[in-house]
C-alpha cells in the first residue's frame, strides 16, 4: 500500500497553534464505523457515548521539558538537543540540530554551566548518546532550563506549559505528549465515573517516531522505531473484566492502542507486563483489545493517520477529514477530537 494514499489537502491556517482557553471547550467529530455516519459535536458530549460497564483507557505519561538550547564550548555554535529517552544513568539518547556540529568528543552547556553535554557516539538521522553533567538532581536541573519539545508545526511560544500535559500525567518520560488526552478535565472524568465507567491507566513514552515523517513509498517499507511502554496488574484486571462483562474498551490515543494491541497480540490476553513496541498498525488490521478510539486530527502520510485508517477505513477516515477540512476544525496536537466508535 502507497503511503501518498493517506494523503489529503490541509489549509494551513487549520493547524492549532495554541490551546483554546479551556481544555474542554474543543470540538469533537463523532464516527461511527458501522452506520458510517459522522456528527459534529462538543468534546463535552464525550460522556454521552460512552456505557456504564466500559472502560476508558488513558496514557498517564508525562512530557519532560526535553528541548535544551545550548552553546557549543569549542566554537560558540548554537546546539538545540531533544531528550528522547534515559539509557543509563546519566546517559541519553536525543536528537541534535545541527547535528553535523556535534559529533563524538563535543561538548555543550546550557545555563551558564549549570549542564553539560558531551557527545558519546553517533547515531542515524540526527541522533546521538551523551553524558550529562551537572550539579544536584537531574531532573530539577532540567525543569529549570529545558523547554517543551513541541511539534515543528507550532510556531507560537506556549505560555503555560501545563497545557501540554494531560490532567492526569504522572510517569515522567516523554519528549511529545499524548494529544488526544489533553481535551480531557478532572470534571468529565468524575462524570464517567459517576456513570459507572472505569478509568484504566498505561503508560507509553512517546519518543523518536513522533519527529520523523514517513519517508519511504510503500507502507510496509517504514520502519518504526520502538517506545516504552507498561502496564500493571490493577489495569489488566480492569481490562480483562471489563471484556469479559461485555463492555467496551475506549483507548485514549494512539498510543494507548498501539501499547493495548501489542499487548494482546503478544499474550492474547490482558496481563501485567512492560517492554518496548515497535508495533505498526495499518490496513488490513484485525484490533483484538480496543472497542473505541478518541484522537486528534492527524498529519497528511502520517503513520497516525494510516492506524486511524485501520480502525475505520481508509475511504471514511479521509471523507472524515474532508469534512473536518469544510467545518474547519481545529488539527494536530493543539486541535480538536474525533471519537471513533
Amino acid at each position: 500500500m502507497k503511503v501518498e494514499d493517506f494523503d489529503f489537502t490541509l489549509p494551513e491556517d487549520l493547524i492549532a497553534q495554541t490551546p483554546l482557553k479551556e481544555r474542554e471547550s474543543s470540538r469533537m467529530m463523532v464516527l461511527d464505523r458501522n452506520k458510517e455516519s459522522i456528527q459534529n459535536e462538543q468534546f463535552t458530549k464525550v460522556v454521552n457515548y460512552l456505557e456504564a460497564g466500559d472502560c476508558l483507557v488513558v496514557n498517564n505519561t508525562k512530557v519532560l521539558p526535553a528541548r535544551l538550547l545550548g552553546t557549543k564550548e569549542e566554537t560558540g555554535a548554537t546546539i538545540e538537543l531533544l531528550l528522547l529517552h534515559q539509557k543509563d544513568g546519566d546517559t541519553w539518547e536525543v536528537l541534535a540540530k545541527p547535528a553535523k556540529k556535534f559529533k563524538p568528543g563535543a561538548t555543550v552547556s546550557f545555563g551558564d554551566g549549570m549542564l553539560q553535554a558531551t557527545c558519546k557516539e553517533d547515531l542515524d538521522q540526527g541522533g546521538k548518546i551523551v553524558e550529562f553533567e551537572y550539579n544536584g538532581i537531574f531532573l530539577e536541573v532540567l525543569d529549570q532550563l529545558g523547554e517543551m519539545p513541541l511539534p515543528p508545526y507550532i510556531k507560537e511560544k506556549l505560555e503555560d506549559r501545563d497545557r501540554y500535559q494531560t490532567v492526569y500525567a504522572e510517569e515522567v518520560g516523554s519528549a511529545a505528549a499524548p494529544t488526544a488526552g489533553l481535551h480531557f478535565t478532572n470534571n468529565i472524568l468524575d462524570q464517567l465515573r459517576d456513570k459507572g465507567v472505569q478509568i484504566a491507566y498505561i503508560t507509553l513514552h512517546v519518543g523518536l517516531g513522533t519527529f520523523r515523517p514517513v519517508q519511504v513509498e510503500t507502507i510496509e517499507s517504514h520502519d518504526m522505531h520502538a517506545e516504552y511502554y507498561q502496564l500493571d496488574e490493577s489495569t489488566a484486571e480492569t481490562l480483562e473484566r471489563t471484556k469479559a462483562n461485555g463492555g467496551k474498551v475506549i483507548a485514549v490515543g494512539t498510543t494507548s492502542i498501539r501499547t493495548l494491541e501489542t499487548i494482546m497480540r503478544d499474550h492474547h490476553k490482558f496481563v501485567a507486563t512492560s517492554g518496548w513496541t515497535d508495533i505498526f498498525i495499518y490496513p488490513p488490521y484485525d484490533f483484538q483489545a480496543v472497542d473505541g478510539l478518541i484522537t486528534n486530527f492527524h498529519l497528511p502520510k502520517s503513520t497516525l493517520i494510516m492506524l486511524v485508517s485501520a480502525f475505520a477505513s481508509r475511504e471514511l477516515i479521509l471523507d472524515a477529514y474532508k469534512e473536518a477540512v469544510q467545518q474547519r476544525y481545529r488539527f494536530f496536537s493543539f486541535g480538536d477530537a474525533m471519537l471513533i466508535i
